[in-house]
């Protein structure tokens, strides 16, 4: 089984990945991490000396990458199934899960964590706010081609291993 998490940053993907992963028995990745290690630099230093889109070429192919395995769990960056044909690779070679989270909710968690997260460490509280709004928005669409939605914050891990084992 292969299982993409899917969500907004500060949605919990890479702790309820790790979970999911936990209870199935089946290796877990957090793609980031992944990237990083990959990289041998930060996520930040990548957007420094690379920008988003450089960023999302290195993402993408690590990506493909962590794809070839078929007992994995892989908790994916916010932006990930947002850019190029992400979405589509994930949902062909396995079972999508959008983690939705209000908005209220990932602003604490986000403002709480701003300086490990370069797309918003020199935000304002409006400003993240703003952010958080208009980037929902425009992901909409790709996170809407999730397989499946839930909220993690009234779903019990015991609920979405039924889903996921039928």
């Amino acid at each position: 089984m292969k299982i993409f998490i899917l969500g907004f940053m500060g949605a919990g993907k890479s702790r309820l990945g790790s979970r999911i992963a936990g209870f199935m028995d089946i290796k877990f990745i957090d793609l980031d991490d992944e990237i990083e290690k990959n990289q041998g630099i930060t996520i930040a230093q990548i957007f420094l000396e690379k920008g988003e889109k450089g960023f999302r070429k290195i993402e993408k192919r690590v990506l493909h990458q962590c794809n070839k395995s078929d007992q994995i769990v892989i908790a994916c960056g916010g932006g990930t199934p947002c850019y190029e044909d992400n979405m589509e690779v994930m949902n062909k070679s396995g079972t999508t899960i959008l983690l939705d989270v209000p908005q209220e909710v990932l602003f604490s968690r986000l403002f709480n964590s701003k300086q490990k997260r370069p797309l918003i460490d020199n935000k304002s509280e409006e400003e993240l706010r703003e952010y958080i709004v208009d980037k929902l928005a425009e992901r909409e669409k790709h996170y809407n081609k999730a397989k499946i939605k839930i909220d993690p914050l009234n779903t019990s891990l015991e609920l979405i291993k039924q889903i996921l084992t039928g």
